[in-house]
């Protein structure tokens, strides 16, 4: 325990938000819980950038829920880069702010997702309540931990994977929606972000399951150590790509612009690629993915465009206030 807050405490004092002012100065805006990851890669990038430049550079960090970064960035947060847990909070900077342009995944590929992961489970050592799968997190006996739907992205992709699974399994989008809401009824407290929900199960000890993406789970359990906890790869789970993107108004204004370009494409490096597999992130680098193939359990992956139609159509049925999640956290919380 004692080396995991030491890792926690280490990695807030990496991650200062200080905006770039410099050519040679980065701010990367990120989600929650991507602090040691994106800690690891600047390091590499910045050894990599200096032997080919001759430049040094200084990348800094900013973490906190994917929607809220974004938000910050529409409110004037002057990111070079965002690497971001979630589509629609890249796609807001091009809407509604005009920050970038409107085909932003077309500039890298895998539509300018570099890796993905996927919601798994994390239970302490032994596995005391046997969770195995989705089913066992709605039984009476067992106590769920992950962040509130509503401010974290992390949740969300929790809340649509559970919902998936239930309605390939019943069939029925009102059973799906019963199921929702037991799993709702077996979470004692919504953090507002993933490291926050990480912080209630390890260090408060609350909850016997926590939800989380698969790499969080693994580096949890590495830092704490295997005899405290373990990873439960469910059966099937939800696709969650991590896209990235140049912030061009602010680039173009800090003079970053070739910098910002350069970050990113390491991050489909080999190098890169490897560095991402190590934290437990997988990757489409296929020598990459042979190497790390053990880290990663097979499992059943559904995407958001196959099982709901697409990001426009998840949030007009799902997530848009007044839309099903409203009416299932609603009625699971009076």
């Amino acid at each position: 325990m004692r080396k995991l807050l030491i890792a926690f405490a280490t990695s807030v004092s990496l991650v200062t938000a200080a905006q770039a002012q410099t050519p040679n100065t980065l701010l990367n805006v990120s989600y929650d819980i991507s602090r040691e990851l994106y800690a690891a890669i600047n390091v590499a990038f910045a050894k990599q950038w200096k032997a080919k430049t001759g430049q040094d550079v200084t990348i800094n960090q900013s973490h906190n829920g994917s929607s809220r970064q974004a938000r910050s960035i529409l409110e004037g947060l002057e990111a070079d880069v965002v690497t971001f847990n979630q589509v629609t909070d890249v796609q807001v900077l091009a809407d509604k702010g005009k920050l970038i342009p409107a085909d932003w995944q077309k500039r890298l590929p895998n539509s300018s997702s570099p890796y993905y992961s996927l919601p798994a489970f994390l239970v302490r050592a032994g596995n005391p309540k046997n969770i195995k799968d989705w089913d066992d997190l709605v039984r009476p006996d067992v106590k769920v931990i992950f962040p509130n739907p509503k401010t974290s992205g992390n949740a969300r992709y929790t809340y649509l994977a559970a919902y998936a699974y239930a309605k390939s399994k019943y069939d029925s989008d009102e059973k799906a929606g019963e199921f929702i809401k037991k799993l709702f009824a077996n979470v004692p407290v919504f953090d507002t972000g993933g490291r926050a929900a990480t912080t209630t199960f390890v260090e408060r000890q609350t909850g016997d399951v926590l939800i989380t993406f698969e790499a969080e789970t693994n580096g949890i359990r590495d830092i704490a150590g295997a005899d405290k906890y373990q990873v439960v790869v469910p059966s099937q789970s939800l696709l969650a790509e991590f896209p990235v993107a140049v912030v061009d108004k602010y680039a173009e204004k800090h003079g970053t612009q070739a910098l910002a370009k350069a970050y990113l494409e390491y991050l489909y490096t080999p190098e890169g690629q490897t560095i991402l597999a190590q934290q437990y992130n997988r990757v489409n680098d296929k020598a990459v993915t042979e190497k790390f193939k053990d880290k990663f359990p097979a499992v059943k992956l559904v995407t958001i465009e196959k099982e709901f139609g697409g990001w426009d159509k998840v949030n007009a049925d799902h997530l848009n206030p007044g839309a099903k999640l409203d009416q299932l956290f609603g009625g699971a919380n009076k």
